[in-house]
């Protein structure tokens, strides 16, 4: 069993990596998401730009300006679930502060042997990997630096870096829900 730890722990990641911090989501929908004010403001109907008093978004802001990437894949269906139709469009705001975020379709993630879990990769050097329930409430993350564990991810990250399309050009393709 591996050693989990409440991703809380891990936030000062966010601001402490060097150069890259990397992440792989490949959830239908997360459960913090949908608890999340911005969720009802979706249904809604408003727009979710960008906000430079939101955490995350000076977070991103800073970070680029300091000379460091965030990027990120998100693994989505098609059709694309409720919780990946919020993140595409939540995530415009993220991509606007300065994070690199790409789409890429499931049947591609997996015709390309991507894994069905999420991770974020710190700096090629720390992979932090999540564990969700079945609601897809996050029960913790795994540390680790082994370089096996480290090489996989970051041939992971080349692979789904190579064949995913920038949000922007990822949403002209994807099909309408109704």
């Amino acid at each position: 069993m591996p050693n989990i730890v409440p991703f809380e722990e891990v936030g000062h990641l966010f601001e402490d990596f060097e150069h890259t911090a990397w992440r792989l989501e490949t959830q239908r929908g997360y459960a913090v998401d949908r608890i999340s004010p911005k969720w009802q403001r979706w249904l809604d109907g408003e727009p979710l730009g960008y906000d430079p008093d939101q955490p995350w978004h000076a977070n991103v802001r800073a970070q680029a300006e300091a000379g460091k990437r965030i990027e990120r894949v998100r693994i989505v269906d098609d059709p694309p679930t409720e919780g990946q139709r919020f993140l595409l469009a939540s995530g415009l705001g993220n991509v606007e502060a300065g994070e690199d975020i790409r789409n890429i379709s499931r049947a591609d993630a997996e015709r390309h042997g991507l894994p069905d879990f999420d991770f974020w990769l710190f700096d090629s050097r720390l992979l932090v990997r999540f564990h969700f329930d079945d609601r897809g409430e996050t029960l913790g993350v795994e540390l680790t630096e082994d370089p096996s564990r480290i090489a996989q991810a970051c041939q992971v990250r080349d692979v789904a870096w190579h064949y995913a399309l920038r949000t922007a050009e990822f949403q002209r393709g994807v099909r309408s829900p109704m």
